[in-house]
């Protein structure tokens, strides 16, 4: 029962990303390709200078269910959100909230949303993986 109701939220996503379009002016940039499924989301973010907080954030790309899905949720949670809890952010918050059971390939699908975050919280410095935490 539980499981169905996670896959209408993910439809749900899919079918309606929130979040998604274009930024002008953004503070900050990350791009990320799964070339197994084709999916390529960019992620960017605008920052309030004085708090320190992701006053915007927006993805744009395309995908699977899975990748546009995870993308949208993970906007909703990064909106008013320090960088420090940006930065804290795993891969394991990213899966627990599809809440469903995912192959190894749709894992990664999952995590490509939160690889460009990675990308766009570490501009310049190596590429975040997709197996620890948006801090690397």
């Amino acid at each position: 029962m539980a499981y169905d109701m996670y896959q209408e939220v993910i439809l749900e996503h899919y079918r309606s990303p929130r979040n998604f379009g274009p930024m002008e002016g953004a503070d900050r940039v990350g791009e990320e390709s799964n070339p197994l499924c084709g999916d390529h989301i960019t992620l960017r973010l605008k920052l309030d200078p004085a708090s320190q907080k992701i006053r915007e954030v927006r993805f744009e790309g395309e995908g699977c269910a899975i990748s546009v899905a995870s993308a949208s949720m993970l906007t909703e949670k990064l909106t008013g959100a320090s960088l420090a809890d940006a930065t804290a952010l795993t891969r394991d918050d990213v899966l627990k909230s599809l809440g469903i059971p995912l192959s190894p390939v749709r894992v990664k699908c999952a995590l490509t949303g939160f690889v460009a975050l990675g990308k766009a919280l570490h501009p310049g410095e190596s590429a975040p993986s997709a197996s620890g935490s948006a801090a690397k």
